[in-house]
Formats: structure tokens, sequence, C-alpha cells
């Protein structure tokens, strides 16, 4: 490759002004607690509830998409149908929509008063709004463009004569879809989830209305940081945000190398 020496220079240049140096500051930042203000921050009651509920709500959101998501490609990819292109856009609008509009949007929705939440509340008496289970639905609601978009370029470029062979040897729709569609798209799948809840991790404005942020029920973490800076507990801001960079990057790796163990085993 022409210039790879200075394309490189550039890149690590700008890698290290963009990600290096902010993390680096986060943990400088964090280090100026002893050990045991450290494990005191990051480890009281409120705090790991909060935890509990951010990965917890992030990981279940991501799963979500994984299934509506790839029921979505798979529509928008194999089907014609009248208004196909307006779908197709519409997938994109947590993209665009912003975090703060799709929060109040949303709450709007499920509240007690809303036009969903009157009928799941009323009739059901299933509470949505101020609940673990309204960041779950923001949670999902912002993570299905990632699945969406990623399976969906596979799915076109999937050999659909492999299909055809399967069905020609007497293969059942279910059995074409689990030994010939299926193994093709788990990586892009896996991707998807690995962005899904990447994004769902760090998401704050779509949820801090939704969720109520009531201590011990439906306050996620992102919400408990800026509680910290507005505290001006900069060190125990850091700290939490530190356990939640490692934990998050010990789950991506875990995805990703899952990943990678799919594909090679598809590749075969």
């Amino acid at each position: 490759m022409p210039g790879f020496r200075l394309s490189l220079g550039f890149t690590i240049f700008y890698l290290t002004l963009i990600v290096l140096i902010p993390l680096s500051a986060v943990f400088l930042k964090t280090f100026t607690l002893t050990w045991e203000s450290f494990w005191a921050t990051v480890t009281s009651a409120r705090v790991l509830a909060s935890y509990k509920l951010t990965f917890g709500a992030s990981l279940l959101g991501a799963f979500i998409n994984v299934i509506f998501g790839g029921i979505v490609a798979w529509v928008l990819v194999r089907y014609e149908f009248p208004g196909k292109r307006i779908v197709d856009a519409l997938v994109d609008l947590p993209f665009a929509l912003p975090t703060a509009v799709a929060g109040i949007t949303l709450t709007a929705l499920y509240s007690a008063n809303g036009w969903l939440g009157r009928y799941i509340e009323g009739e059901w008496g299933i509470k949505v709004a101020f609940t673990p289970i309204g960041v779950v639905i923001a949670l999902t609601f912002i993570g299905l463009p990632f699945v969406v978009r990623t399976v969906q370029p596979v799915l076109e470029d999937a050999e659909r004569e492999l299909e055809e062979a399967a069905a020609s040897l007497g293969a059942n729709a279910w059995q074409t879809f689990s030994r010939v569609v299926f193994p093709t798209i788990l990586p892009s799948l896996m991707t998807g989830f690995a962005l899904a809840f990447a994004r769902a991790t760090g998401e704050y404005g779509s949820v801090i209305f939704i969720a109520g942020n009531m201590p011990m029920v439906s306050e996620i973490t992102p919400l408990f940081i800026i509680t910290k800076l507005e505290q001006y507990d900069y060190a125990g801001a850091t700290a939490i945000a530190v356990v939640m960079l490692v934990v998050s990057f010990i789950l991506l790796l875990a995805i990703n190398l899952l990943q990678a163990w799919a594909r090679g085993k598809s590749d075969k």
C-alpha cells in the first residue's frame, strides 16, 4: 500500500488523540483515589443496583433486537410490499431522532395516561414508564438499527442458490433456514448484538425521562455518573466510569471471540 508508514502513523495519532488520551485521563483521575475509597465508591448498594439495571437492561434489549431486528432485516430483503421504502427509512429513525426527544416520546406513549400506557397499565396492570421495563424499551428502541443494518447487507449478498439446492434435496423451510441461512448471518447477528449492547450501556438521553430515576429501582449508571459530576466528585464519577468501561470491554471481547468462532465454523 503506497504511503503505508504515513497512513499508519496518522491512524495511530488519530486514535491516540480521540480514544487513548480521554480513556487514560479517566484512569489517571481514578488513581487519585485510595483503594479503600475506590472500592467504597464502586460497590455501594446504590451503585451496584445501577450496574445491575444498566447491564441487565442493555443485554436484554440487545437480545430482543437480535430476534426482532433479524426478522425486520429478513422482511426488508426477502419480500416486496407497499410502503417498503418507508419502513426501511423508519429503521434509521433512532439514529436521526435526538435522544431526548425519543425519551420524551416514549414517556408520553407508555405513561399511565399515554396512548399505550393507559391500556397496558389499565387493562393488564403492567406499569411501563418509570420502571425497569421502560428502561428496556428505550434501550431496545435505540439499538434496533444496529442489528438491522448489520444483518441486511449479509442477507442481500447471500447466495440464494444454496437455499434452492437445500430445498431440492428435500430440506423443509426450517431446515433450510437453520442449516443454510442462519450460519451465514450468525456472525453479523453477533456483531449487531455487540453494537446494540455497546450503545445501550452508555445511553442517557432516551432513558432519563422514561426511567423515573428512582434510586435502587430505575436509576441507570450514566445518570449516577452525571450526579457525581454535579456534586463535583470527579474522582468518584471516573471510578464508576472505569468499572463500566472494564465490564463492557470484557463483555464485548467475549462477544467478539464468539463471533470469530462462529465465523470460523461457518467457513468450514
